[in-house]
């Protein structure tokens, strides 16, 4: 007697992942055939017998980017996994807002000081934002040969949220601490540029490990 199974699988981007989760799942014993299909994060068994979530989850355990739901019975917040890329993808994230927000900045005081402050500060988050989703779209390219058009839809529908709430966050601590002035001679500006960085990967984090989590959706 078989029945069919189905299992969400999340981390499937394209057909080659799909192959990959089946080509696992058929070295469960008992199963017949396996077919995967990323769109839906779906993986539909075949089996002589049930086959548990924990199953599915041991023969993926070498594909650190696979991850079957209901696997272990986590909580919501306490999946290391998700806790671990969500963080890589808010550090990518943040290098990319980073080049052009500070790059900005540092632009504008250096040739046009009479600039004000508003307006510097929202010419690098509007930048931060560019060079953000430039620099995901040339990893897209790179790492999933996704053509230049669809790369770039994707890196916006990333989580466009998570790169504004990211900026904010820098730029709001960078003014609270040096009034929004380079003053790459002093030692505290370089410190108060540190916690920058630090708020703006603190603040957008939670938010991505949850887009993550619920959504299989990322910001870098």
């Amino acid at each position: 007697m078989t029945a069919d199974q189905t299992f969400n699988v999340t981390g499937m981007t394209c057909q080659g992942c799909a192959n990959t989760v089946q080509k696992a799942a058929l070295r469960i014993p008992g199963v017949q055939s396996a077919f995967a299909v990323p769109d839906k994060n779906s993986l539909l068994i075949t089996a002589a017998r049930e086959v548990s979530v924990d199953e599915v989850a041991a023969v993926l355990a070498d594909y650190s980017k696979y991850r079957v739901e209901g696997a272990g019975e986590k909580g919501f917040w306490s999946d290391k996994f998700v806790w671990s890329r969500s963080g890589f993808n808010t550090l990518n994230c943040l290098i990319g807002c980073s080049i052009g927000d500070f790059g900005m900045i540092i632009y504008l005081q250096a040739f046009h000081p009479q600039v004000s402050m508003a307006v510097q500060m929202v010419l690098a988050i509007i930048t931060g934002l560019f060079t953000s989703v430039t620099l995901e779209t040339v990893l897209l390219r790179i790492r999933e040969k996704f053509s230049l058009r669809y790369a770039l839809q994707t890196a916006f529908s990333m989580s466009f949220i998570s790169m504004v709430a990211m900026e904010l966050a820098m730029n709001t601590t960078d003014f609270m601490i040096t009034g929004g002035k380079a003053a790459f001679a002093d030692p505290g500006y370089w410190l108060a540029l540190v916690a920058a960085m630090v708020a703006g990967f603190l603040f957008p984090w939670p938010y991505n490990y949850y887009k993550l989590k619920k959504f299989n959706k990322a910001c870098h």
